[in-house]
């Protein structure tokens, strides 16, 4: 395991940091989205945005120092686009892999 992820509980004075952001008119649920990836790799994030405003910018905020690994993990997911998230969804139903 990564050295950097061994800790990944941020300590009380460590800044949160923008790992993605979004301002599409699906930020939000693009947010969600990034958000459990990060907590599926046991990256802790959380999603900040507007509640009232839904087309102003949200983010996905993690502990400064997973902030690489967090980037990497979302740019993993880009290039696995739309075909990981069919197997995905085929695995969570029991069906046959693509």
């Amino acid at each position: 395991m990564d050295s950097e992820l061994t800790n990944a509980d941020p300590s009380p004075d460590e800044a949160m940091v923008p790992a993605f952001s979004s301002s599409n008119h699906d930020a939000e649920s693009e947010a969600l989205i990034v958000k459990g990836i990060l907590d599926a790799n046991g990256i802790p994030a959380i999603v900040a945005g507007p509640t009232i405003l839904p087309n102003l910018e949200f983010q996905v905020q993690v502990p400064e120092h997973l902030l690489g690994e967090a980037q990497r993990l979302i740019d993993e997911a880009r290039q696995a686009g739309s075909s990981a998230a069919v197997e995905a969804e085929r695995a969570s139903e029991g069906g046959p892999e693509a």
